[in-house]
């Protein structure tokens, strides 16, 4: 007689995956597949507005350096030479007169402070540079136009695609 264990060799069966359980699993990953796809996505969570970092500007006539204003529409930031696109400021270098020195050397203290008061961003405009190779850019600082509030302050005039003199 044969042990009790050793009735069922020979009829027993290797359980594996054969073609069908394999097609089976396989169609189950493709519905699975295509359900999940299907489902809508989660909206991303909106990204907060990256601050501008404050910089600390000096005088580039007396000192120079990376960050520093050249006079009342020019300045240097991180080594970029920037001219403010949308105002005209009296020269200081050469001034044509008394009267244009002393509002253009008012001009580039202001801006000086302005630029120091908080954070600065630039915005581009419709050209890159100016013939100088200077970036123009419209100028905030704290979200406040620099170009306005040195207009409003008799520092500054609205640039009409070309300088005029501040001589009377």
């Amino acid at each position: 007689m044969k042990h009790p264990l050793d009735l069922h060799r020979g009829r027993h069966r290797r359980r594996g995956f054969g073609r069908n359980e394999l097609a089976g699993m396989l169609l189950a990953g493709i519905v699975g597949g295509l359900a999940w796809s299907m489902l809508p996505a989660a909206a991303p969570a909106p990204a907060a507005p990256a601050a501008a970092p404050r910089t600390a500007f000096g005088f580039c006539h007396s000192g120079g350096g990376t960050n520093c204003v050249v006079d009342g529409d020019t300045f240097r930031m991180a080594g970029d030479k920037i001219r403010i696109a949308d105002i005209d400021t009296p020269e200081t270098h050469p001034a044509r007169c008394r009267e244009e020195a002393r509002l253009g050397a008012a001009a580039t203290q202001r801006l000086q402070a302005l630029l120091n008061s908080g954070a600065v961003t630039l915005h581009p405009i419709d050209r890159d540079t100016d013939r100088y190779g200077r970036k123009l850019r419209r100028v905030e600082v704290n979200g406040r136009g620099v170009g306005d509030t040195l207009i409003a302050e008799g520092l500054a005039r609205p640039y009409r695609g070309r300088r005029m003199g501040w001589c009377v």
